[in-house]
């Protein structure tokens, strides 16, 4: 299948995007060659489609002008191919809100979209829902690995999100390639230690070579333990002079067969038998840490507990 097809596909059956819709395109010039890609195969489909390109964010989460942000509302469908994640962003927030269908795609390349988003998201989307049920039910979720991750969460029940890839109705959004079912924890309640081993969100290379143990209390992250990427992180962190930067955000379990860890965070922490936790900002899971960043570090073969039941064991799904 050529590439075109598979975005093709993926405007149909994803997004499922109709003659009589607009769609925005929203990239960046280190994204444009994809971007032009995506509004290409959508001007088959609709002809009320604009492409927009901002300049390179910094990091993850960082707003876009007020101008775009004003863009954002106008549109049916919005595709965010950029380099930084749009997604945790009150533009993005805002555009959702009006009854937008947003895919956001930080850091999206040729070999991703011709491998993940050809994954059969009816199937992930069972597998996501499996997951969701045992978390909806819980009161507690604890994670451990044998690379020294033991966590423990408090669920809020009432605000799950399930990133399965079908983004048919109005205000639906996530990303592309999609595949995790992630949840908000309750502020102020997360305690332990989880050790990032295979990517780290907003560091120069995602790929994570060296573990990154980060300690964890009543909700926030009061330690950064490793060798260079562990400096990295703790620099990058300590340069937003905002202590909402080390909230835990957001705990996602990755649903997605096809996905791979290749140094990408945007497909990494969507591979099945992966979790990810995020620091920074939970405002897009209705929280109330508004933070200039979200950070979300990829860790592999967790074995996860929802009460006293095991849902996956060192990266196999048990339900």
């Amino acid at each position: 299948m050529t590439i075109k097809k598979v975005i093709s596909n993926m405007l149909k059956n994803c997004m499922a995007l109709k003659p009589f819709e607009s769609l925005l395109v929203i990239t960046d010039k280190k994204e444009l060659g994809i971007g032009r890609l995506f509004l290409e195969e959508a001007q088959k489909i609709t002809k009320n489609v604009l492409l927009i390109k901002i300049p390179v964010a910094s990091v993850h989460g960082e707003e876009p002008s007020d101008e775009v942000a004003r863009e954002m509302l106008k549109y049916d469908v919005i595709l965010m191919p950029t380099t930084k994640s749009l997604s945790h962003t009150t533009a993005r927030k805002f555009a959702t809100e009006h009854g937008a269908r947003i895919a956001s795609m930080p850091g999206v390349n040729l070999d991703m979209i011709k491998r993940s988003f050809r994954a059969d998201y009816k199937k992930i989307t069972e597998r996501t829902s499996k997951i969701e049920n045992a978390i909806r039910n819980a009161q507690i979720v604890k994670i451990t690995t044998k690379k020294g991750t033991d966590i423990t969460v408090k669920p809020n029940i009432k605000l799950e999100c399930r990133d399965q890839g079908l983004y048919c109705n109005k205000g639906d959004w996530g990303n592309l390639p999609a595949g995790e079912m992630c949840f908000l924890p309750l502020e102020n309640y997360t305690n332990g230690v989880f050790v990032v081993d295979a990517a780290m969100a907003g560091l120069k290379k995602e790929l994570v070579k060296s573990p990154i143990k980060i300690t964890v209390k009543d909700g926030y992250a009061i330690t950064i333990e490793g060798k260079k990427e562990a400096v990295e992180l703790k620099k990058l962190l300590k340069g937003f002079n905002d202590l909402r930067v080390y909230n835990i955000a957001e705990v996602g379990i990755g649903t997605n067969d096809k996905a791979r860890v290749t140094g990408n965070v945007l497909e990494d922490e969507k591979v099945l038998g992966t979790v990810h936790i995020a620091l920074g900002n939970n405002i897009s899971y209705k929280g109330t840490v508004d933070a200039p960043c979200h950070l979300d570090g990829v860790f592999k073969k967790p074995t996860i507990f929802t009460d006293s039941k095991m849902i996956m064991k060192d990266g196999m799904l048990k339900i």
